[in-house]
């Protein structure tokens, strides 16, 4: 007999007020660890483990790289690093990003369902775009539980929508019944099923837990495990190569920068932008030169050819115009919610 005693939960936007929600409903006595990624910037100064101290009776940490982990704490990725587990300890590593976050959700999850199966529950609560999904399909894969927050109770719907959409969960349930349920799902002593992973599959998800814990994605051979793709990475502009998880489509550069399609789509979509605010920049700094050349000209006495500066600085005007419009009409490729239009 045994028990599912590693809970491990992914939250991104509006999700500082619901974790304050459901650690509230933790007794003191939860038998389980607990860790937790919740999108924050890189920058930033995480006060979350007081505020989850002040809502609820476990106590909460940002963890140390190598500390050991106990029952009934809560450890929490501090900004800009991944949160791992393996055996008895957390690792907190700046590997490269996922999913354009740095803590990343998948990164936890993966490191949790390698070396812990079947005692894992996923929970994935409100935030924007899909991290966390590719995680999960990693916890259920190897005989865990999935948990989401349903949709339509969650502030930000994507996330806990794209894991539906993707990974057959187990439960889908409002916020206000999950403590409960974690509960109850915790305190359960079952047979757990083993389940395996083909040799390739298991030598993928190794390599994936170990290039976020800081390993050299390229000498560890990455660009021989998935299919090459056309695309490049927008990080560093690195070679991404694809893999398939059921109906999921991933991708990772030889740097070990990886995308989900749907991330890899908003990170194209905002280089589209920033290129375009590019084009403009340079025409601007076009029509100034043009006019400062004119006005040296007519100071000059050349009217001829100070009209031909002006007159090509109205044409560019013109197009720096054009491309102000075109950019304040263009559309994202995904939505708030992370579905393509």
């Amino acid at each position: 007999m045994a028990r599912r005693n590693i809970v491990v939960i992914g939250a991104s936007a509006g999700g500082v007020v619901a974790l304050k929600e459901l650690v509230r409903s933790f007794p003191p006595d939860f038998n389980a660890t607990i860790f937790i990624v919740q999108h924050i910037a890189a920058y930033a100064t995480s006060m979350l483990p007081e505020i989850l101290n002040h809502a609820g009776s476990l106590r909460a940490v940002h963890p140390a790289d190598g500390d050991s982990f106990q029952p009934g704490m809560i450890y929490i990725a501090p900004p800009d690093h991944h949160i791992l587990i393996e055996e008895n300890r957390v690792l907190v590593k700046k590997g490269p990003k996922e999913n354009r976050f740095r803590p990343s959700i998948d990164a936890l999850f993966r490191s949790a369902a390698y070396n812990f199966g079947e005692r894992v529950i996923g929970v994935v609560l409100t935030g924007l775009l899909d991290d966390g999904t590719s995680g999960m399909w990693s916890i259920k894969r190897l005989g865990g539980i999935g948990i989401v927050q349903k949709p339509e109770d969650a502030e930000y719907s994507s996330m806990p929508s794209s894991v539906l959409e993707y990974v057959d969960v187990d439960y889908a349930v409002p916020l206000a019944k999950m403590g409960a349920l974690l509960n109850q799902l915790t305190s359960e002593e079952i047979t757990l099923p083993h389940l395996t992973l083909s040799p390739e599959e298991e030598q993928i998800l190794k390599t994936e837990v170990q290039i976020a814990s800081q390993k050299n994605a390229f000498e560890m051979g990455i660009l021989e495990m998935g299919d090459l793709s056309p695309f490049t990475c927008p990080e560093c502009s690195g070679v991404l190569v694809r893999f398939r998880e059921g109906k999921l489509i991933r991708y990772r550069c030889h740097t070990g920068h990886a995308y989900t399609a749907g991330s890899l789509l908003a990170e194209v979509d905002k280089s589209v932008e920033d290129n375009l605010w590019k084009a403009v920049r340079v025409i601007e700094e076009a029509i100034m030169l043009l006019e400062e050349s004119g006005k040296a000209s007519a100071e000059g006495g050349d009217d001829l050819g100070a009209e031909r500066f002006f007159s090509k600085a109205r044409e560019n005007r013109d197009r720096a115009n054009m491309l102000h419009k075109f950019i304040f009409q263009h559309e994202p490729v995904l939505q708030q919610n992370g579905v393509p239009k």
